[in-house]
Parts: C-alpha cells; structure tokens; sequence
C-alpha cells in the first residue's frame, strides 16, 4: 500500500560512508645535520586503469529476498516513510514477520555494501480484486502477488531505485509458475508511476484506510517484459 509521492521515493539508504582518516606524519629534527641521504628502492607498482578504479569505489548492490531476520531493518525504513507523512504504516512490525516467515520468496531486498536501501513485500491473494482481507492474508492457492509496501530508505531517495526494485521484483515474480499477475492499491497522485511501469488501473479499490482512498492497478506478468522495453520505469 502506497500512501504519498514522499513514501515511494522512499525506498532506505545504506548511511553515510566514513572516510578513513591518515594521521600526519611528524619528523624530529634533532641531530637530523647527521643524517646521510639515503636512495629507496621501491618496488615498482602495477598500473591499474581509470575505468578499473572507478568500478572498485561502486558500491556492491545485492537483490534478495527477505528473511525475519530482516524486519527490523524493513520496519525502520517503512516507519520513517510512511507514518511521517500519513500517520500510518501499510505494515507493521508483527504484519512484517508474519509475512516473511509465510511467504519470504514474495519480498525483495536491495541491499548495498550490505545494508538494506530499498524493499518491496508482497504476498499472494486469489481473488479477482483487492479486498480488506487482502491485506492481512496469505493465500498460498492464489496466483495474484498482493505488492503490500515499496519503501526505499530517506538517504537513497531522488535516485531511481524504486523504479528499478519494482522491475526487478516483476521478472522474480515472473520465475514462479503460479504468480500470473500483480497487483496493489495506491493513492491516486501516484498512478502514473506504476503505469509507467507496465501496471493498469481497474478502478477504485474497495479498500479504505480511514480517510485515504485508492486506486487498484494490476500487472500481467506475461505482458511485463515488453511493456518494460516501451516504459519509462
């Protein structure tokens, strides 16, 4: 469930990296008259190619899905995107593990350097549309993937990364047999998005958060690789 433009760009971000600090060099001078030059002898060093260090200093970007383990971290991430804006979470941290320990292999973690910045929790539905249950429940029969939450971390944000876990997310879903579909409800300042990305609206969605309403979209996973050849997302 989607709440804000804010929310979706908010998929987690790995912090800050520290710098190393090298301390300076300090050299006595006392008795250094009596110092003879010495020639070093350093041994020569192999030269490595701009486009070789550029490619080393790239953090390492790991996509997998999410264990319990990993709920904490999820919720953290989730708390600041969400309740910020709206006061409410699509899942909390109990509805996390629930769904982590039924269905982990419907999540998807991007982690760099090892530090989770963006995720997206799904489970599966067997119904035609979304309905209050659907956000509680996992149906293991169902062949739709019910997308709960994308969330990206406040530090990663305004980089593209939501975008580009959703795609990621449709081709891992689109290796399991039994998912033929996608779908999720968002507010209606972000359909566009998830059009771009190869989703369509079929209305109004039964569900209602308090005062917020939403627009249900859905996304055929055979019809995915070519509507993403053709898209923005």
């Amino acid at each position: 469930m989607t709440l804000s433009n804010r929310c979706w760009e908010s998929l987690w971000a790995a912090g800050t990296t520290a710098e190393a600090e090298v301390p300076g060099a300090r050299m006595s001078t006392q008795g250094s008259h009596h110092l003879k030059p010495v020639t070093l002898c350093l041994a020569p060093q192999s030269v490595v190619s701009p486009s070789c260090q550029r490619r080393h200093t790239l953090p390492a970007s790991e996509f997998r899905c999410l264990t319990p383990e990993d709920a904490v971290g999820v919720f953290e991430i989730e708390r600041e995107a969400f309740i910020s804006v709206s006061g409410v979470c699509p899942l909390y941290l109990d509805d996390i593990r629930h769904f982590l320990t039924l269905c982990p292999e419907l999540s998807l973690g991007w982690f760099e350097e090892g530090r989770l910045v963006a995720f997206i929790i799904g489970s599966l539905w067997d119904e035609e549309r979304l309905t209050q249950e659907s956000l509680t429940l996992h149906r293991p029969g169902g062949h739709t993937a019910h997308l709960h939450v994308l969330a990206v971390h406040r530090a990663s944000r305004q980089q593209g990364k939501g975008p580009v876990l959703l795609w990621r997310y449709l081709h891992h879903l689109g290796s399991q047999p039994t998912v033929r579909r996608a779908a999720l409800m968002c507010e209606e300042a972000l359909v566009p998005f998830y059009q771009r990305c190869g989703f369509l609206s079929v209305g109004p969605c039964a569900v209602a958060v308090g005062p917020l309403t939403f627009t249900e979209l859905q996304c055929s996973l055979r019809d995915q690789a070519s509507r993403r050849r053709n898209s923005g997302c």
